[in-house]
């Protein structure tokens, strides 16, 4: 049996030759794929690693992607995917004695993140777009005429000519 699985639109930033190890940032980056937006917003605010303003950044940008592109709220956005894969490796040479050198790595890496519509998000979009509208139907402007007088009449609260014979 065949599994059909449907293809969710994702938003998308990234971020390029960002000066932290890939490995450093991978740690900051699995702390936020599969939350929700405002949720990676908190946990990025209070982390204490130096990337994580970096990562946070390419949050607000796909965020700003999202709701200048395609209209999306963004309270209402899950982080599908946050990735880093590493950068190109600036190599640099120190002085030490006797003559010799030590090799310092300057290491990059790109930062990614990829957002999507939450499950009820989703869900409710779609239900709105398949209900059918309704609209009230036309009237002609002589039937409401006559409806709004008598509605008038009957929401009056003075007294009828019958109410006062007896």
């Amino acid at each position: 049996m065949a599994t059909v699985e449907t293809q969710r639109q994702t938003v998308r930033a990234q971020a390029k030759w960002v000066h932290s190890s890939a490995r450093k940032a991978r740690l900051v980056t699995d702390l936020i794929r599969g939350r929700s937006v405002p949720e990676a917003r908190t946990i990025l605010a209070f982390s204490n690693r130096a990337v994580a303003k970096d990562v946070e950044k390419v949050l607000r940008s796909a965020i700003a992607n999202a709701t200048e592109n395609l209209r999306w709220n963004g309270d209402d956005l899950v982080v599908v995917t946050a990735y880093a894969d590493e950068g190109p490796t600036l190599k640099r040479w120190r002085a030490r004695a006797r003559g010799r050198v030590n090799r310092i790595r300057k290491r990059t890496c790109h930062i990614t993140v990829e957002l999507a519509q939450s499950a009820a998000t989703v869900a409710a979009v779609a239900e709105a777009a398949a209900a059918p509208k309704r609209r009230a139907p036309r009237r002609k402007a002589a039937e409401t005429t006559a409806e709004e007088t008598t509605t008038v009449e009957a929401t009056t609260d003075e007294p009828t000519a019958e109410e006062t014979q007896s």
